[in-house]
This record gives structure tokens, sequence and C-alpha cells, in this order.
């Protein structure tokens, strides 16, 4: 098993860069990327300080609703036939420490929504479940921010889901995981909200990844998120939400009103490069 991230450094220069994360604590450079075949760089950078940023900005993220049992209970609806897939544009999406920006002028009910997050590793387009497997890179966290009072209002979640910011996506790709029964936990500041298991997924990740081809190409660096366990809730200014996923770590951002200011979160996060 790797976990590969991506950054900024001043060694390594100005553009984001990829790297595996060694248990010494060093991330050691690759060149070019880890869709592709890669090498080492033969530069090695401490993993302390760096800047990390989303493992990916992918061309598309693939999303599938009500996939928990349980999340689908307390949103009071029924479980469905077949997965409910869905868009969310690649401008939502964050890195590790990007603050999630709340849009409190068009929206007083922003929800987390701690999920485990598919790395599409090459093309992929009308597979079986078997197949799917042998096309996924690895796993990250997720979070799926989700404007609620939107996605209740209209049939398309584009507010919904779309906003800005509404993407967290890291620390890092985990390659190697068995995604089969992965523990998928929330915090807001010192608050467990979310406490859940991919082994209890309504549809697992191998025909997820086969379903999502079926409609559309699935490319190097696409994600796809697998859903919600149960005890997602609202988020405020002023507080840090945690999405925790075994394997592959931490991702935490802080939480904060879009209306005091705001930031290139698309530059300082690398959206202009691969």
């Amino acid at each position: 098993m790797a976990r590969i991230v991506r950054f900024v450094h001043a060694q390594t220069g100005p553009s984001p860069r990829y790297g595996v994360l060694e248990d010494d604590g060093q991330v050691a450079v690759i060149e070019p990327h880890p869709f592709t075949r890669f090498t080492p760089s033969g530069a090695r950078v401490p993993l302390e300080g760096l800047h990390l940023l989303a493992p990916v900005i992918p061309s598309k993220i693939v999303c599938v609703g009500k996939n928990y049992r349980d999340h689908v209970a307390e949103m009071g609806g029924e479980v469905p036939a077949e997965p409910l897939l869905f868009l969310k544009p690649s401008s939502s999406v964050i890195g590790p420490g990007e603050p999630i920006r709340l849009p409190t002028d068009l929206s007083d009910e922003v929800h987390h929504e701690a999920e485990v997050a598919v790395v599409i590793g090459k093309l992929l387009q009308r597979v079986t479940p078997e197949q799917a497997l042998d096309g996924i890179l690895g796993y990250t966290a997720a979070n799926d921010v989700t404007a609620r009072d939107w996605q209740r209002r209209e049939s398309q979640w584009f507010r919904g889901k779309g906003f800005d910011t509404f993407c967290p996506l890291g620390p890092a790709i985990a390659t190697g995981l068995d995604a089969a029964d992965l523990r998928v936990r929330c915090w807001v500041d010192d608050e467990l909200r979310q406490d859940g298991t991919t082994a209890d997924l309504v549809f697992d990740v191998a025909r997820l990844v086969a379903e999502a081809s079926q409609v559309v190409t699935l490319l190097p660096s696409d994600v796809l998120l697998t859903g919600t366990p149960a005890g997602v809730g609202p988020l405020l200014p002023g507080q840090r939400v945690r999405v925790e996923i075994d394997g592959v770590g931490t991702l935490e951002n802080p939480v904060v009103d879009r209306q005091a200011g705001a930031t290139a979160e698309t530059r300082s996060n690398g959206h202009d490069t691969p």
C-alpha cells in the first residue's frame, strides 16, 4: 500500500508535484504523476510544512445518493433499486486546510457528508464490476458538502451540491486498500457526528464504478463519491470539520462565511495544473 500526496514546496518549484509518503515522514517526489507510468525523481521533501493540495482535480465528480440505509432512514426516503447518480463540478474541489465557504447569502442550511472517494486510475467505459476494480488507482477522503435547503427545493441538485468549496478531498490517495470495510467518521469541532463503514453500502464500489461507466467515460483522476452514513448535520462559520477514513488519513477544513471575504481557492489549490 502507498499513500500519494499532491503538494507545492519551495524546493520543488511553484507547480504542484506528486510524491509518495514514506515511513520516515519524507515525501519521495515522483515524475510525472501517478496516472501514468512514473518514476522517482530522486528528490525528497519533509511532509511537515508541505502545503498539501487536493490529491486530484478531476474532470468530473460522480456522486451517489442514498447509499447507506441509515442515512436513507434519517432523511425519510426509500432505498433506491439502482444507484442514484449525480455530478458535482470540479470547481467545487478544495484540499486539506482550505476553507469551506458557506453561501450564507443564499443558503442557511449547509450540511457535511463524510464519504469514501474512489480515484480512477485509467479510462473506464462500459466496464463490468470486475473490470472496474482493476481501473481504480486508490481511495481518498471526501466531504460532499450540501446546501440542504436547495437540495429539497429543486429536483436537480446543481445548486444544492455545486457551490465552490463544496468538495474537500484529501489528504492522500491510498493505493492497495480493500474498500469492503473502511470506517468513515466525521467530527465537527470535537463532536463525533458520523461513524459508519463501507460494509454497509447498499451498492458496493465495484458496482458503483461499473454503473457510472455505462453512462459516462471515466477518465484517469476522475473521482466517485460512494455515499454518506447517517449523522449528517449543519456547518456554521467558525467550526472545523474533520473526515477520517481508515488507511487514508484525516481531511480537515475550517468553515467560514463567504460573505466575510474570499480568496482564489482555485489558484491556491492548483486547479490550473494536473
